[in-house]
């Protein structure tokens, strides 16, 4: 098979996965998510907040849990639905062969929409660095990512998984609004460009290094947790 032959194949695969993953409703997520964020946007123009890095980030975090609940919480739920779900456990290592590369997908789709995001951001409010900071939305996009996914392997329902994901969210808010600094370790809502005034900018670089591997080790075995979930056959079959 050529190269040409096997990025065909890979491409079909891809956009087959994502039919399924989406329900033919991605368009819609997209177009959600894209008014939310001017919604947002102008939101806190007009309230005439400080235009900072800190304040696009704010505006790009909800979005972006947007576009990866619905595929995270609704996936299994979309499987069974098209009635493939006996045919992708007849696959041997499921779990990862497919959902795994699944999810690799959504993220890096996620990904590329919140680089459009902030490039509009760059347009339309502050000047900031699309890519990078794409990147650090990623973080907490993928922790609640995988923590959905989790939800959905326990529940095997969508829509009591998304109401469960939205409410950690929200829980999640409200701890950080009343967490203190020397907690913010713990903060799974932490603006990395918000940096405290009544604290050194080297034990704020400290603390955000150490929020940064907390969430990803915490969102690894979110995956692993829901992965492994998979494999109790009889459970989304019987």
């Amino acid at each position: 098979m050529s190269v040409l032959q096997t990025v065909k194949s890979f491409a079909k695969l891809c956009g087959y996965n994502m039919r399924i993953i989406f329900s033919g409703k991605f368009i819609w997520f997209l177009l959600v998510g894209l008014a939310l964020f001017f919604f947002l946007m102008f939101t806190a123009a007009s309230r005439g907040t400080t235009l900072s890095h800190g304040m696009v980030y704010n505006q790009l975090i909800i979005p972006g849990l947007l576009l990866v609940f619905y595929p995270a919480c609704f996936g299994i739920q979309n499987d069974a639905d098209h009635r493939i779900l006996e045919l992708l456990f007849g696959i041997p290592n499921y779990m990862y062969k497919v959902w795994l590369f699944r999810l690799i997908m959504i993220y890096v789709e996620v990904y590329l929409i919140l680089v459009a995001y902030a490039f509009l951001a760059r347009i339309l409010l502050y000047p900031v660095a699309p890519f990078s900071m794409a990147a650090k939305l990623m973080i907490p996009v993928m922790l609640f990512g995988n923590l959905a996914f989790l939800y959905s392997t326990l529940i095997r329902n969508g829509n009591a998984a998304a109401v469960l994901s939205v409410l950690t969210v929200i829980l999640a808010l409200v701890l950080g609004n009343i967490q203190l600094v020397e907690n913010k370790v713990w903060d799974v809502t932490i603006n990395p460009y918000e940096e405290p005034e009544n604290i050194n900018a080297a034990i704020w670089s400290v603390i955000l290094l150490k929020n940064r591997i907390m969430m990803v080790v915490a969102g690894i075995i979110f995956l692993m947790s829901g992965l492994l979930g998979l494999q109790n056959r009889g459970k989304f079959l019987g």
